[in-house]
């Protein structure tokens, strides 16, 4: 258990530095990050289920400015580490998603208050000429903290809060477990439509329509909707960059043109 919590701790370190110091990578989305989980622990399968229903649950969820959000990777390793590790499914423990989130947004406002105070130092540092202690302010301090932050709170759930929330959850009512299970698939479509109203407009709308009733009336599952997606995108893609060259630069000539024999010359 303990070096098992050890490597989760390491994992949620690896993943909030992915868009802080490593560069866009996205192992920071629920999807890679219990991915990553079902590897370590070897239940990959287990994993990827629970990281595709985060990654539902978290699509509408945009980080903006300094707002933050709930912390759904951090809440992605633990409760794929709980769906993994005890008895539970993944519905019950998805259900223990959330309010993981919430406790991740609480830390998270307290890290960037820190860090707000080390950027003064920095600032103060630079006034100075002290560039050396800025650098270090920034590059070394606040990937610390950033550390810091997610490994504690992972390694004291996965090593001390297991047994006790697979304890909790035995004692849960069966009618109670019936109703988180069905709350999970609700926070799922919320989800969705978090997403949908950000980027769903008038021109977009039709694509909606088509892909939902392909799946209703032609039985086709989600892989070949998204292989007949992608496909639709690179032919509309083609076609509104070859309409656009033609029209900023005019009818593209024939290949078999002859300036010679233009007329107007």
């Amino acid at each position: 258990m303990l070096v098992q919590s050890i490597v989760l701790g390491l994992i949620g370190v690896f993943c909030i530095l992915d868009s802080r110091l490593l560069g866009r990578l996205n192992f920071e989305r629920p999807l890679i990050t219990c991915t990553l989980v079902g590897l370590a622990l070897g239940d990959l399968k287990t994993g990827l289920a629970v990281g595709a229903s985060m990654e539902l649950i978290s699509m509408g969820l945009v980080n903006i400015g300094g707002a933050v959000p709930p912390d759904m990777n951090m809440a992605a390793i633990i409760t794929s580490a709980f769906a993994i590790m005890t008895s539970a499914t993944i519905e019950t423990a998805l259900a223990i998603a959330m309010p993981i989130a919430v406790l991740g947004q609480f830390i998270g406002v307290i890290g960037r208050t820190v860090l707000g105070t080390l950027t003064h130092v920095a600032d103060r540092a630079i006034e100075q000429g002290n560039f050396k202690k800025a650098y270090s302010m920034h590059i070394v301090w606040g990937t610390i903290i950033y550390a810091l932050l997610y490994f504690v709170p992972i390694f004291l759930a996965i090593y001390i809060g297991t047994d006790a929330v697979e304890a909790i959850v035995n004692l849960i009512p069966a009618w109670l477990t019936a109703g988180l299970n069905l709350a999970t698939k609700f926070l799922t479509a919320y989800g969705l439509a978090l997403l949908l109203s950000v980027m769903l407009t008038r021109d977009l709308t039709i694509y909606f329509f088509l892909g939902f009733f392909m799946v209703v009336y032609l039985g086709l599952d989600i892989t070949a909707i998204a292989i007949f997606a992608c496909i639709l995108a690179l032919i509309l893609n083609s076609v509104k960059f070859k309409k656009g060259a033609a029209t900023a630069d005019g009818p593209a000539p024939a290949d078999d043109y002859d300036p010679l024999e233009d007329d107007d010359l």
